[in-house]
């Protein structure tokens, strides 16, 4: 059990404004693992205050090689609790050890430690002409952050905005916040300078709208809901501003019908479930030529049974629960949907056998699914995979395309370039061709209502950065 009383701001543990509590509920075993507290617009205040005083003071006159050398010293004292990270995420968000040790701790603990390079090696200021252009930090960021991978979001904005010469107030999900409070533990560790991080839990409609629309902050950088995306814009419009959004995804893995079936489609099946289909790039739409569908079936239904679903603690398993039971009752409604619209169920679709606790939905597998039906083009968030024939390539790129979202994709082909071909067609930020690696480097981010603007590697630093021309 761990429990937090008082907030991390300007350097210290805080006393909250009030004395109620969120409980944080285990995914696995639905009882209460920790308790943090119910932020106010008063808490918001005191946080914003204080990111105010270290951008305008110590933090904002700090070099570029000062501010790398506090993002290696975060990155290791992050190192050192990394088995603590894996186990509170593995807790509140039910993701297998293996997975939170090697993503979910791992993940977070590289990227500040690229972005403390990036902060030494990346150029702040060119010339241009007779101008010279400089790269100044936005000053007080908001960083509003999810549930489904919490400190590797986290650390995706806290991170670039620390390099930047930002500072933060982070609101973490109320669902998913212990972690957060761990990164306030390294900070203290550090002796990180007062103000440049502060942590205020709470919930969306409180404190997440309170920093939205905060007259002391200078930008908002949010990862959620297209929902809640569209809120914390409209708020933020209200004192002009910037807003960078990472929202929704609905991606495509689009099997050519010259590809491998077994590789392509066992690794979309992975792809698609990793995290319980918790990811928002996920790739939940698998898009395989109409004469190979009933093969790829075949392959999908054999790589989901070996998928070992289970205690999230045990290290054989693959797949653990959803986060919470409003999770669970949105993901069994689209299934429900799926089959009132006409889709085919081949495998899962309901909850397992021998799990009297914990928000489990066994992998779920349509086949024959409509472009326009709803789990096609709606957000689940499940271990729900739903595949779609094509006739021709040119349909195949339509069905793809042929959603609000635009976060991410996959195209298989035994021909690289006839791949890269259509990887190049495809309307989304990130596009693997025939299996490529995550590049923590490359940028994130989506087109059309997947969001607006970029995270990680240099693109995510300078989303925190203005550009002031001098001329000479």
């Amino acid at each position: 059990m761990r429990r937090f009383q008082n907030f991390y701001i300007d350097g210290t543990w805080r006393a909250p404004a009030t004395a109620d509590a969120i409980e944080v509920l285990s995914a696995s075993t639905e009882s209460v693992m920790g308790t943090v507290p119910h932020g106010t617009a008063a808490d918001v205040d005191a946080a914003v205050a204080a990111a105010r005083a270290a951008f305008d003071g110590e933090w904002g006159a700090t070099p570029p090689a000062g501010r790398a050398a506090w993002l290696d010293k975060l990155a290791e004292a992050l190192q050192t609790r990394a088995g603590a990270i894996a186990e509170v995420i593995a807790g509140e968000v039910g993701s297998p050890i293996t997975m939170a040790r090697n993503v979910q701790a791992g993940l977070p603990i590289a990227v500040t430690s690229s972005y403390a390079k990036l902060a030494r090696e990346a150029s702040f200021e060119r010339e241009l002409g007779n101008s010279l252009l400089l790269r100044e930090a936005y000053g007080v960021v908001a960083a509003i952050t999810p549930w489904n991978y919490p400190l590797h979001q986290i650390m995706a904005k806290v991170a670039p905005a620390l390099a930047a010469g930002c500072a933060v107030v982070l609101k973490p999900s109320e669902i998913a916040p212990l972690n957060a409070f761990l990164l306030a533990e390294a900070c203290l560790e550090i002796a990180l300078p007062p103000g440049v991080v502060n942590i205020v839990s709470g919930t969306g409609p409180v404190v997440g709208e309170a920093l939205a629309g905060h007259p002391g902050v200078d930008m908002v950088s949010f990862t959620g809901s297209l929902r809640a995306g569209r809120r914390v814009s409209a708020l933020a419009a209200e004192t002009v501003k910037k807003v960078t959004l990472e929202l929704g995804g609905k991606s495509a893995c689009l099997i050519l019908d010259d590809a491998p079936m077994e590789k392509a489609v066992a690794a979309g099946v992975k792809n698609a479930l990793l995290n319980s289909g918790q990811t928002c790039s996920a790739w939940t739409r698998m898009i395989v030529p109409r004469a190979r569908q009933s093969e790829a079936l075949d392959i999908a239904v054999a790589a989901m049974a070996a998928l070992a679903l289970g205690d999230p603690f045990d290290p054989a398993t693959r797949l653990g629960p959803l986060i919470s039971a409003a999770q669970r009752e949105r993901v069994e409604g689209y299934i429900a949907r799926g089959k009132a619209e006409g889709a085919r169920l081949i495998t899962g679709g309901g909850r397992p056998e021998g799990f009297a606790r914990g928000y489990y939905v066994t992998p779920t597998l349509f086949a024959g699914v409509a472009p326009g039906a709803a789990i096609a083009q709606e957000e689940i968030f499940g271990p729900v995979l739903s595949v779609l024939p094509y006739d021709s390539e040119e349909e195949a790129v339509n069905i793809a395309n042929g959603t609000i979202y635009g976060l991410a994709g996959g195209v298989w082909s035994a021909d690289a370039a006839r791949a890269l071909a259509v990887a190049r067609r495809l309307r989304a930020g990130q596009v693997d061709v025939n299996g490529g690696r995550f590049n923590m480097l490359a940028p994130f981010g989506g087109y059309k209502q997947s969001g607006v603007g970029r995270e990680l590697g240099e693109a995510g630093m300078e989303e925190y950065q203005q550009v002031k021309s001098i001329q000479r």
